[in-house]
């Protein structure tokens, strides 16, 4: 197929794209740094720790909150996410002023230029008005992200007491797309309490609870971020899947996400790129069965079947009045901040609190958990959703409504947790895995103020700019060879014209009465005047 002939040349260019030097920093995943549990590399521009010669950051002790957390986990001491990133670091880089990263070598969201003092606002917009262009590119660049052994970090396939304590790292390369998809399954795993089928269920570091929509927000940046460092392009922004009312999976195309496969649907079509990618730490149940953690290596295909799903859980795609009445809750979060809560605008969103009534604990699965149960594959189990490239269009719609909700109700940042959220949620809670630090209420503010925002909450005349904006450069695509049909047009009809006119000159010249009866008018051609007078004021 031409399309993917293009794709297929055009991520063989950018697999030449040398990636700028950058969930663990691979130069913190050594013997030395975990047994000193410092993780402060060099910045390159001046070869100092975390840039502190130029002024860009410090190595400092690690401060975590010590407020009480909920008691859905009743441990302590037992996993390697408590009070992130104790574990394996105590101090780490603290940057100043704009700049951010590991190693402070970049720049906060928002902010470009190598001073990171040059303030931009990036557009993510909606993935069906993209051009065929724009959707190539899109393709192009999850597929190599898929294909490039990630230069920056490594993950972890053991715990530190397997690592004892750090003499025996246990880490390993993956590429760039599959750092975010351990870093997702490794924040939901569940907790290993020691030995096979010995784990606890009711624990998860990103998702149930209050940091569901911060965590998510910036996981999608850093991976926003990863993208512009490979590619070098750095307008690209993550598009959002509008899914409201949808009647089925509108993206399941080979143009973008890929169809279903015609021998089998619970794979994807061979037309499209993604159906030769491989998943990783895809096997929950394995792992748990085992006592092990995701040890990182490629398993089966993607798998998607999106309609075909338990009816029972999910009826059908969230509407656009399921969005309306979650966006009308004011409160952020209530009760025990679990799945369980009531009335709480994070907890409809997520999918647990019926978005009709607003009562936690549905049995039915709603708006955010609703599409992962609809896609019915990889995406339908948290631990390994992020396998699918739909999960983040559809992460961009779900942070486009917290970003909406954020606008509409302006929440103090009181109405964020300090404490007795479940674990890993309170508001001073570095979130788990990043590194660098991130507080769960940094991201409890505006898009705006991390440097972008979406098409769909512009106002009304922009948005129809947005909307046309793929049709226009459609058009500027074809206006050569509009341009060329309408050259050739006029060619053939001066052409036409003179060889009428050359006939018409040899033609001997024929009196009136021999015309009339060569040619007899059958039809007047015209109507007699009082006649067409009286249909125009019938038609009236």
């Amino acid at each position: 197929q031409p399309a993917l002939m293009w794709l297929v040349i055009f991520t063989g260019i950018l697999l030449n794209v040398t990636p700028s030097h950058q969930q663990f920093p691979r130069l913190c995943a050594t013997a030395a740094a975990l047994r000193t549990k410092e993780c402060c590399p060099p910045w390159d521009g001046d070869g100092s720790p975390c840039g502190a010669s130029s002024g860009r950051g410090f190595c400092q002790d690690v401060e975590v909150t010590d407020q009480p957390d909920g008691p859905q986990y009743p441990f302590s001491g037992l996993d390697d996410r408590e009070k992130w990133p104790l574990a394996f670091y105590n101090r780490t880089c603290q940057c100043a002023g704009n700049f951010m990263g590991f190693n402070c070598a970049d720049c906060k969201f928002g902010y470009f230029g190598a001073n990171c003092n040059e303030r931009r606002e990036s557009l993510r917009r909606n993935v069906l008005h993209l051009s065929r262009t724009e959707r190539r590119r899109l393709v192009s660049y999850l597929n190599l992200a898929k294909q490039t052994v990630s230069s920056d970090y490594v993950v972890a396939t053991g715990t530190l007491e397997e690592m004892e304590n750090g003499s025996k790292p246990m880490f390993a390369e993956v590429s760039v797309y599959d750092v975010f998809v351990w870093m997702h399954y490794y924040v939901s795993r569940n907790a290993l309490l020691g030995g096979p089928a010995n784990v606890w269920t009711n624990v998860d570091f990103g998702h149930w609870a209050p940091a569901f929509l911060p965590w998510h927000r910036a996981y999608l940046l850093h991976w926003e971020r990863e993208i512009r460092k490979l590619t070098g392009d750095v307008s690209f922004t993550i598009p959002y899947w509008d899914w409201r009312d949808a009647q089925g999976c509108d993206v399941c195309t080979d143009e973008l996400m890929g169809h279903r496969s015609p021998q089998d649907p619970s794979f994807l079509s061979p037309g499209s790129v993604f159906s030769s990618w491989k998943t990783l730490c895809s096997r929950p149940d394995d792992y748990n069965n085992r006592g092990v953690l995701c040890d990182a290596r490629q398993e089966g295909p993607l798998r998607r079947n999106p309609g075909n799903h338990n009816r029972s859980l999910v009826g059908s795609l969230p509407t656009s009045a399921d969005v309306e009445f979650t966006l009308s809750l004011s409160e952020y979060d209530s009760g025990a901040m679990d799945r369980s809560a009531d009335m709480s605008f994070r907890n409809t969103l997520e999918g647990f609190g019926d978005p009709q009534t607003g009562l936690g604990n549905s049995s039915r699965m709603g708006m955010h958990a609703a599409v992962h149960v609809f896609m019915n594959g990889s995406m339908s189990s948290v631990q390994s959703s992020a396998n699918d490239p739909i999960f983040l269009l559809h992460h961009a719609f779900v942070d486009s409504i917290y970003e909406q909700w954020l606008r509409r109700h302006r929440p103090s940042p009181s109405q964020y947790p300090d404490s007795d959220a479940p674990i890993g949620h309170n508001g001073g809670y570095h979130m788990v895995p990043f590194l660098p630090l991130h507080k769960n209420r940094d991201h409890f503010v505006s898009s705006r103020d991390l440097g972008y925002e979406y098409s769909n909450l512009l106002d009304a005349n922009q948005r129809l700019v947005e909307s046309l904006r793929p049709y226009l450069e459609e058009l500027q695509d074809l206006w050569p060879w509009l341009l060329l049909t309408g050259v050739c047009g006029g060619i053939v009809s001066v052409a036409t014209a003179a060889a009428l006119l050359m006939a018409k000159r040899r033609l001997p010249r024929l009196p009136a009465e021999t015309w009339k009866a060569v040619l007899p008018e059958r039809l007047p051609l015209l109507w007699d005047r009082d006649e067409d007078n009286k249909n125009y004021q019938t038609a009236i």
